[in-house]
Order: structure tokens, then C-alpha cells, then sequence
């Protein structure tokens, strides 16, 4: 029978309320196949960043049993250059081999500790200068959503550490179990850890005239071949007129939107299902095998047999790290 993997989610001094409850939530929706354990460096309660403070169960000393210990954001006039050293001595008391999780400002408390030095790492947009200040040695990259090192993961803003849990039980279990957890999140179940942190983006006007009649038909109709035309015309609008207002709704192009969706459920295929690659490649509306060969390598830096030995390979006992995804930038 194999055991339950522990999660160990670590309140720290100043914790934001919202995301120190994000891995109880997702985790906790895998029918059965996380225990997830909320502590504090000393078992005492911790304030939060709003009104009121929070008690838990437990102290540091399960921090010793974790698999994984999660580190989520803390309220940034609490960030220092030095983590408290009851923190340090928490963390470094965690077995060899325990993956490693931050969310936002946790990132902070992981390159504090040693845990992140010579290593690629995420936090959120709004501090990287001061991360970078502080933490020189850490190759940090904050445009994308999160990054997966194998046994040390870092993300994001508050709606990313929803994306690298999921991404975890992604490899953990597979994407029917992570599938099934979104849906009973209610979340998407999927963005790429590559896909850029939404900075200065403004919302358009809303308008009756959007583009979301043609997304939605592109989505329905990805095997069929079309065209930028195509999309104008089942949005009513002119050719420029749709790849303007498209490109301020989305954040990018029409084409590189259809592409990233192409890929996407490419993506999908490759994990649930044994197509043969050419096959994948005509369900999603690419040329041939080849062009979905490119196109994939050039979103995540792996070939499409490369991915799916990922993720099959996840569903093993003890799935090796070097074949772990790591999260890359999308162009």
C-alpha cells in the first residue's frame, strides 16, 4: 500500500491568509492522496497581513516527517534580509530529499535558508529588484508564473500557487487526478509555469463587441485549419480591428494565441492518451508531426516523447528528477 504523502505548510510571521490556505484546498481535493499539516516555527499562533492572527496544530517538529514543505507569501515589511533564525534552524531540520515549495514572498524564506542559491527561481513581479539586491546568487526569473528545479519549486503571485500545486499533482499522480481537482476547485487546470506574470496589463472597456465568440469557436474548432480572417469574421469586425481589440483583451496575438492553445492541448493528449504523435498533431491543427515537434520545443524546450515520459513516468512509484518538467518562458 503506498503511504500518503505529507505536506508541511510553514506560517511564517506576517502570512497572507489567502495563500497559506491554497495547499489545504487544492491538495486536499485529491481524494485522499495528500495529508496536509499547517505549522509554525514554534507552535504558537502568527498574525497575518490582515485584522486578525492564526492558531494551528502544530509545532516545527513536523517538519521533520514532510514530503513537502510549502512556504506561502508573508507581508513584505516583514521581509529581511536574514529569516529569523528560528526559520533557518525549522528548515534545516527538514530530511534530505523533501521537495520544496514557495509561493510569492516565500521565495524570500528559501533563498534565506541556502536553498536557492546557484538555482532558477520566481517570486512576484513587484519585489524581483529587492530579491536580486538581496539574493545575487539565485538565478531569478520573474516573468513566469513558476518555475519547477526539480525538488525545489517556486511561484508566483497568489493565483500561481494554485498553478504550481496543480502542477505537482500533475506529476504526482497524472492530469486525470489534477483535472479532477480543478474542477472541484473550480480553477483552470492548466497554465504553463512559462506563461508570463500579468504586469501592466489594463483591462479593456467591456464592451458587446469582444473577441470571446471567436476564441470560444477556435477552441471548439482547433483540428480545422483558419485563419486570422476566419477569427475576424465570427467576431464581425474587420481584420485590424480584431487583432487590436484581441491583443488587448488577451495580452498577445491571435496567432500566438491559437498556437499556445494548439500546444496546450497538445499537451493533453500527450499525457492522457497513447496517440501516435502525428495523430495529436492532426487533432489540434497541426500540419503534421513535425510542425507540433517545433512548436512544443519552442514553448517548454522538450519533444513531445520527451513530455510524455515525464508525466507517464510521474505515475511511477519514484519518478526520477531528471526527467522533471522545468518550467521555460513561452516566446
Amino acid at each position: 500500500m503506498t503511504s500518503v504523502h505529507r505536506i508541511v505548510v510553514l506560517a511564517v510571521d506576517g502570512v497572507y491568509p489567502f495563500e497559506l490556505g491554497i495547499p489545504s484546498r487544492v491538495f486536499g481535493a485529491a481524494d485522499g492522496r495528500y495529508e496536509i499539516l499547517t505549522c509554525t516555527v514554534d507552535g504558537r499562533p502568527v498574525r497575518t497581513n490582515s485584522d486578525f492572527s492564526i492558531t494551528v496544530e502544530h509545532g516545527p517538529e513536523v517538519l521533520k516527517t514532510a514530503d513537502t514543505v510549502v512556504i506561502p507569501p508573508f507581508v513584505s515589511t516583514a521581509v529581511t534580509r536574514e529569516v529569523p533564525e528560528a526559520v533557518v534552524k525549522s528548515l534545516a531540520s527538514v530530511s534530505p530529499g523533501t521537495r520544496f515549495v514557495s509561493i510569492c514572498t516565500g521565495a524570500f524564506v528559501l533563498a534565506a535558508a541556502g536553498l536557492l542559491d546557484g538555482r532558477p527561481a520566481t517570486t512576484h513581479w513587484v519585489v524581483a529588484g529587492l530579491f536580486r539586491e538581496w539574493f545575487p546568487d539565485v538565478a531569478l526569473d520573474p516573468d513566469v508564473l513558476f518555475i519547477d528545479d526539480g525538488d525545489v519549486l517556486t511561484s508566483a503571485g497568489a493565483a500561481s500557487g494554485l498553478d504550481v500545486c496543480l502542477h505537482i499533482i500533475r506529476k504526482d499522480h497524472g492530469s486525470d487526478v489534477a483535472n479532477q481537482v480543478a474542477r472541484m476547485c473550480v480553477i483552470p487546470p492548466w497554465r504553463d509555469g512559462g506563461q508570463a506574470q500579468y504586469i501592466l496589463h489594463p483591462m479593456p472597456e467591456t464592451t458587446t463587441s469582444g473577441t470571446a465568440t471567436a476564441r470560444q469557436w477556435a477552441l471548439e474548432n482547433l483540428h480545422e485549419p483558419m485563419t486570422l480572417a476566419d477569427l475576424a469574421e465570427h467576431s464581425h469586425m474587420s481584420l485590424r480591428t480584431f487583432a487590436r481589440r484581441f491583443t488587448e483583451e488577451v495580452g498577445t496575438s491571435p496567432g500566438r494565441w491559437l498556437i499556445q492553445q494548439r500546444v496546450d492541448r497538445a499537451r493533453h493528449l500527450l499525457e492522457s492518451t497513447d496517440m501516435p504523435v502525428d495523430e495529436i498533431a492532426g487533432q489540434v491543427g497541426f500540419a503534421s508531426g513535425t510542425s507540433l515537434r517545433e512548436h512544443l520545443h519552442a514553448a517548454i524546450g522538450v519533444s513531445p516523447l520527451a513530455y510524455r515520459r515525464t508525466f507517464r513516468g510521474a505515475l511511477s512509484p519514484n519518478p526520477s528528477s531528471a526527467t522533471a518538467y522545468t518550467a521555460t518562458r513561452t516566446s
